[in-house]
């Protein structure tokens, strides 16, 4: 049985994360929600093989009906699905939030190797390249597959990661921009890029992060590694100034990246000394750490494998 990893780039602004999701069906506005595919569920036939509004708790102590959300995991999904002619599950290498943004987000999925002539499934002689163009023929515009290439199967794309990259981006000008208003945080005030740039460097080694992770983040451990932090300063497309900070690691906690620029952007306004960060990382008080910035200035850079 095939295994085939994808790489694959979006734009977050229109999902509601990487993960699907099936909340219930009143609690969530309908312009989030995936409408159900009758003819994905006469692919494959299976009801639960598309994206269906009548999804059911599968503990059965709960009988509401359930909808899907626009997630990019689900719409990914459907796309192999149509492709394969089988009920796949796609697995993500990185759980990115609603409004997240990926260049290099990596997937994997195993399917069946029956013959061209049976029309399911995806035989290694068909090709990646023309699995890529499959795919992407049924993906909604703001999702994209960038390549596929055959794996072993036991590619495992979270445990087998090494290494990932993000950036945040802001904008600063008092002019809002216009063509990159979903990629990038607009502030209106000037940021010292150059203070923000030394402080970035006392995040970078093995240190417990907790005071940089959200509440409820469910991990174990708080301890990463910070490989490179960089914050640089270019011109901005529509007049102002791109402020970029890039970073990677081993791993990252949930809403670490976000609350590393929010402290980083405290320091570029003269709110915050850089040697609170330092502070913050030995005390692991939340409270020494900047806020959390929006989702929408984050975006996957890359993903790493040995």
């Amino acid at each position: 049985m095939p295994r085939y990893k994808l790489t694959l780039a979006y734009e977050g602004a229109e999902f509601c994360g990487w993960q699907r999701q099936l909340p219930h069906e009143n609690a969530v506005p309908s312009a989030l929600t995936l409408a159900p595919d009758p003819g994905l569920v006469a692919i494959t036939g299976s009801e639960s093989a598309g994206s269906t509004p009548v999804a059911r708790d599968q503990s059965e102590l709960d009988d509401r009906p359930r909808v899907e959300l626009r997630t990019v995991q689900a719409v990914l999904e459907r796309a192999v699905r149509y492709v394969t002619r089988e009920p796949i599950v796609v697995m993500g290498a990185s759980r990115t939030d609603a409004g997240v943004h990926a260049r290099g987000q990596v997937a994997a999925f195993t399917c069946s190797d029956r013959p061209a002539k049976s029309g399911g499934g995806w035989p290694l002689e068909r090709g990646t390249a023309t699995l890529v163009r499959a795919i992407n023929s049924r993906l909604p515009d703001d999702v994209l597959v960038l390549g596929a290439e055959a794996v072993g199967p036991e590619f495992d794309p979270i445990g087998d990661c090494t290494s990932k990259g993000y950036s945040y981006r802001i904008y600063t000008g008092k002019d809002r921009p216009l063509w990159s208003r979903r990629t990038c945080l607009h502030i209106w005030h000037e940021l010292d890029a150059a203070r923000m740039a030394d402080a970035a460097q006392a995040v970078i080694g093995e240190h417990d992060f907790a005071a940089f992770a959200a509440a409820g983040h469910g991990r174990k451990s708080t301890v990463r590694t910070v490989f490179e932090c960089r914050v640089g300063q270019e011109p901005g497309p529509e007049g102002g100034q791109m402020i970029v900070m890039t970073i990677s690691g081993n791993g990252f906690l949930w809403n670490m990246v976000r609350i590393i620029a929010g402290t980083l952007v405290d320091v570029g306004r003269g709110r915050s000394a850089g040697f609170n960060i330092t502070d913050a990382l030995l005390t692991g008080d939340r409270r020494k750490a900047g806020p959390t910035l929006p989702p929408h200035g984050l975006t996957l850079d890359w993903i790493k494998y040995d």
